[in-house]
């Protein structure tokens, strides 16, 4: 250690501390004879009583040694003095040793210039290759005047328009509706805000919003990046892509749906897919129900009823059901054709009922039209709610009258050119249709009164002065509306517009013309989300509904299947009951397609450009906020159940992790937070209560040591770093080919097997060369290795020696920078590679296949070796039970040999087993370094079951045990003292591995403290689970790879699993606050 505690020592020394005790030749200090006794022991002043630590001064090296089980050895053992701050003021701090002074070459090894120690112990990402199998000939494609304007203005134009849009005025009046833009712009949205003499286009201008700023998010979604529309067979080839990218390749069928899974991902994408197309599905019940209760008004003004008003509907609902899945299922060319023709009928509906507002005929006066009269819309401005209604159960029921918005985004793969037909002609739509809404609301709430008795008798003979109403100042009493029901006027009348119309059949032409129209593409639209949904095959149950017929891919089952969703609803009969239901939905599905720009935008993804400039995310947002706060003002319960319904289709989607790269913003977002908190943390100063263990596992191929990388993981796991590190070596030009497919298959070959990790694969000439790039390059700012792991080289007594050099110079090079390193040993070996059909393979240098592999060849049965090596490497997938996890911490690393078994046991499969704590003592001092252990453990909060304090580590092992070692290093001996002096020089020089005698001598008590260890070790861990132990440090240049390979085979041979551990002398652990 540093100057100071020189000083320090040798001040004690020249003031006469205690006598001599030493082994070996006596060594002085600073020029001086003078060696610290046992009686200067070097505590810190609260840690007095621990174990006695000798330090003397090494002449020649300027280092003092501490002595520890009574020999001399740097290594210091754990204790509490070694995890104080440096700034404590608790007395004198002892400080473990530096990696560099155990480690370094003798010469190198220099005191710090301060009094202090310098160091303290499937899914990769995809993109999808569609194949076409139709061909493009003879596919029906649209511009945006008939493939989105035409289509989104007859799904606006709904039932809504016809019969339902005068009684809203009724309800909620005029002034409502120009009011609710501003209202809504300051989150005015209770109704008791809201003026009481005005109430009532506001409903229109609401919805306008909500559609309108959908509508701007929509435009940007379908503009960024070419998108095809091509009805097509699809089949999915996936290749290693670039992880964002923003509908690039196509835009299939489907509308919200690939809007937002494209927008979003699978996980929203697929929850508001079913949304959608159920809500679609619902509305055509809606559409229908609307129109065959126009046909029983009609035929109850002829009294025809076939049963009663409620299952004439039905009746009527469901023949026309299967009128309109008949069209449907003729093809889209059929279906287009029948729009135009649609709309021509209600256009010239529309144009009817303006010209028949000028056209106050006598007759329809007692009904309560009066055309435009300034009394009427004084009286209409204002709400008059009745019922129960409220302004926003109104709202609800008009909503889905303004939900055709996405009809042409809902067909995109049959527009010739989405990109441009989606933003132009849905803008236009709302356009077209808010103005028409707003003037037919106007107009009728001009001309027509609340209230009309139908008699004719009702008129009033002479002027009154006292009138209050409008019709007593158009000579109409109509006060008998107060106490009994009228069939007449806005509130009470469904067919106001029939009767206000010049001429009344072609009104009921255009409300079959909106309903049907409206009703018939809901019904195409349903099948065609639910179709796209099924192609991702995100919900695999649902696969069947993806199969599509004819040269158009129609998707006959979905017709089907969207035909019995709307009967059933149909069956209900009621039209202002069907409309709140799809209203959440059709809400919903707004709210997300909003938020997916929002979230793009706010992504900053190179990929989000879309070619529609006119929208902004911060308004994008409002919009979404606004749908959802709109959906529970509606309905709070219905709301709810909505977000519970998408909050669980999203749960199942991401615990299914449907193997789907589509470059959502999701991915665009975790990038983006992922370096922002890298770039974050890179500024940040390690600190010891944040130390994680960030660990480059030298796998090879991953799947071919699986209990190396399941135990790795079993610690690493949601805390700290796995990077599967793998060297191919050979020609550079095949190894780059390896290499390239390596990085796609393996990463998925992790996740599919749920491994946290990360595969880095490189490319060297040798071994060594290739760990060294990864420890030097893997990872990212903090996010970087730590701690070197492998696995023991079990075959070294067999393999050429130079492998072994080069397998433990890997160690050195961990020590140099900093590393520290994990052996892992199993008495059956950690490479299964074999078995896999792959032959031998080489240390770290594998070439495999995903596992399990086909045989290329007849499967010979398992012989005993491989039987147990199979079992073996799948020990650590299994619960470990209630055994012990036995830590030998005999030397101070700076605590990851105590860190890593905890962060065992706090793990499934491993929190039954109990932390058995071994550490060195002396037989005079087992219980006060009992105590002083569990005083250590207690402080750093780490349970255990038992501390047994080893008093006989020095002991001389079994003389057996030692000929035994010595017969084994025989082969690896130099035998210089046999030989020439030039002979031995140059077998040196060419063969540095081998063990000289020299060396043998220098390192003899060290070689038999592993020997009696590993008896220890079958004494007392023999039947533990796994044993964790403090990984014996080799001098660099001073000994042979042999020797140093001869400690680790003899230290954890015949013995449960080993993890030899050695930290990089840096604190992990701290008992500080």
């Amino acid at each position: 250690p540093g100057a100071a505690l020189r000083d320090r020592a040798t001040e004690r020394v020249e003031k006469g501390v205690g006598g001599c005790e030493t082994e070996g030749s006596a060594r002085g200090g600073r020029g001086k004879n003078t060696v610290l006794s046992e009686g200067s022991s070097l505590h810190s002043g609260s840690g007095g009583g621990g174990h006695h630590h000798h330090y003397y001064y090494d002449t020649h090296t300027n280092t003092y040694y501490l002595r520890t089980f009574g020999h001399n050895t740097m290594d210091a053992v754990p204790r509490i003095d070694h995890y104080r701050h440096t700034a404590a003021n608790l007395g004198e701090k002892l400080l473990r040793p530096s990696l560099a002074e155990l480690h370094d070459e003798l010469e190198k090894v220099r005191a710090p210039n301060d009094g202090f120690a310098n160091g303290e112990e499937g899914t990769p990402t995809r993109e999808a290759v569609v194949t076409y199998t139709a061909e493009s000939k003879g596919v029906v494609k649209f511009g945006w005047i008939k493939g989105v304007l035409v289509r989104c203005m007859l799904n606006i134009w709904g039932v809504m328009l016809f019969i339902r849009l005068s009684w809203i005025v009724g309800q909620a009046g005029i002034g409502r509706y120009t009011f609710m833009l501003f209202y809504l712009a300051g989150n005015y949205l209770s109704t008791s805000t809201f003026p009481t003499n005005s109430l009532s286009v506001l409903v229109i201008a609401m919805a306008t919003i909500v559609t309108t700023i959908t509508g701007l998010s929509t435009s940007a979604i379908a503009t960024n990046g070419f998108v095809r529309g091509v009805l097509c067979k699809c089949k999915l080839a996936f290749i290693h892509s670039n992880l964002i990218i923003f509908f690039s390749l196509s835009l299939s069928l489907g509308g919200a749906y690939y809007l937002i899974s494209r927008s979003l991902g699978p996980e929203f994408g697929g929850a508001i897919g079913l949304i959608f197309a159920f809500a679609n599905a619902v509305a055509v019940a809606m559409y229908v129900v609307g129109f065959a209760e126009t046909v029983v008004e009609l035929l109850k003004e002829h009294s025809i009823l076939m049963v009663d008003e409620i299952n004439d509907i039905r009746i009527i609902g469901a023949i026309t059901v299967v009128l309109l899945l008949g069209i449907s299922v003729a093809g889209m060319e059929w279906e287009a054709k029948a729009q135009i023709v649609l709309l021509v009928i209600l256009l010239l509906a529309i144009i009817d009922f303006v010209i028949g507002t000028f056209i106050p005929l006598e007759s329809k006066k007692p009904k309560g039209f009066f055309s435009y009269k300034s009394e009427i819309f004084t009286e209409n401005f204002g709400p008059d709610f009745r019922d129960e209604e409220t302004f926003f159960s109104v709202f609800a029921i008009f909503f889905p009258a303004a939900t055709g918005i996405l009809a042409g985004a809902n067909i995109s793969g049959d527009l010739a050119d989405p990109q441009s037909a989606i933003p132009k002609g849905t803008l236009l739509a709302i356009l077209i249709t808010t103005l028409v809404y707003i003037g037919i609301a106007v107009s009728v709430g001009s001309c027509v009164v609340r209230d009309a008795t139908g008699n004719i008798n009702d008129t009033i003979t002479m002027e009154l002065t006292n009138c209050s109403s409008a019709a007593c100042k158009l000579n109409f009493d109509f006060s008998s509306c107060e106490t009994t029901d009228c069939n007449y006027g806005l509130m009470n009348n469904f067919q106001v517009m029939s009767m206000v119309s010049g001429f009344a059949p072609l009104i009921s032409a255009g409300i079959f013309s909106a309903t049907l129209s409206s009703a018939l593409a809901s019904l195409v639209s349903a099948p065609k989300i639910f179709q796209a949904l099924c192609k991702d095959n995100i919900y695999p149950a649902f696969q069947m509904f993806a199969k599509g017929y004819g040269k158009n891919n129609e998707p006959l089952r979905g017709y089907i299947l969207t035909f019995l969703i709307a009967l059933g609803f149909i069956l209900i009969a009621e039209l202002n009951v069907i409309a709140p239901i799809i209203s959440n939905f059709f809400l919903a599905s707004y709210a997300l397609i909003n938020f997916s720009v929002f979230h793009a935008s706010l992504a900053k993804s190179p990929g989000w450009r879309p070619a529609f400039k006119y929208y902004n995310m911060w308004i994008s947002l409002i919009g979404a906020i606004l749908c959802c706060i709109v959906m529970f003002v509606i309905n709070w319960w219905a709301a709810l159940l909505t977000y519970v319904i998408v909050l669980g289709l999203y749960i199942y989607v991401t615990y299914k992790k449907p193997d789907v790269n589509w470059g959502s913003s999701t991915q665009a977002l975790t990038y983006l937070s992922a370096l922002q908190h890298s770039i974050r943390l890179s500024g940040v100063e390690d600190h010891v209560k944040n130390f994680r263990p960030q660990c480059l596992v030298m796998t090879g191929s991953p799947n071919s040591r699986p209990a190396l990388l399941h135990l790795v993981h079993a610690f690493t796991k949601n805390v700290g770093l796995m990077v599967c590190g793998h060297v191919h070596m050979g020609p550079r030009r095949q190894a780059m080919k390896e290499i390239s497919i390596d990085q796609a298959k393996y990463q998925r070959w992790l996740i599919k097997n749920k491994m946290k990790a990360f595969y880095a694969p490189v490319h060297a000439d040798d071994l060594r060369d290739g760990t060294q790039y990864l420890m030097q390059a893997a990872g990212l700012g903090r996010m970087k290795p730590n701690t070197l792991v492998l696995g023991f080289k079990k075959d070294w007594l067999q393999t050429d020696m130079r492998d072994v050099d080069t397998y433990i110079n890997i160690f050195h090079d961990a020590f140099d920078i900093q590393y520290g390193v994990v052996v892992i040993r199993l008495k059956e070996g950690l490479d299964i590679s074999h078995l896999q059909g792959q032959g031998s393979l080489n240390f770290f240098l594998t070439y495999s296949c995903f596992h399990p592999l086909e045989p290329k060849g007849p499967v010979a049965p398992l012989n005993v070796a491989d039987q147990r090596l199979l079992e073996a490497s799948t020990q650590f997938q299994k619960k470990q039970g209630k055994n012990t996890i036995d830590v030998w911490w005999l030397f101070d690393d700076g605590g990851l040999t105590l860190l890593i078994p905890y962060l065992l046991t706090t793990k499934k499969k491993w929190k039954d087993c109990k932390i058995r704590v071994f550490i060195g003592g002396k037989i005079n001092r087992i219980d006060h370094d009992r105590r002083a252990m569990a005083t250590l453990l207690s402080k750093f909060r780490i349970d255990f079951s038992d501390i047994m304090v080893l008093g006989d580590i020095n002991t001389k092992p079994k003389k057996e045990n030692i000929t035994a070692f010595e017969e084994m290093i025989e082969p690896f001996r130099l035998h210089e003292d046999d030989k020439e002096q030039d002979i031995a020089d140059k077998m040196k020089e060419d063969e540095p591995w081998r063990i000289t005698d020299n060396e043998l001598e220098l390192y003899k008590t060290k070689t038999y403290r592993q020997i009696r260890l590993n008896e220890l070790l079958k004494e007392h861990s023999s039947t533990a689970n796994i044993i964790v132990m403090s990984l014996p440090v080799a001098r660099k240049g001073g000994v042979s790879s042999a020797l140093y390979m001869a400690w680790l085979e003899v230290l954890s041979r015949d013995l449960p699993p080993v993890l030899l551990v050695r930290g990089n002398h840096q604190s992990v652990l701290t008992f500080y606050s």
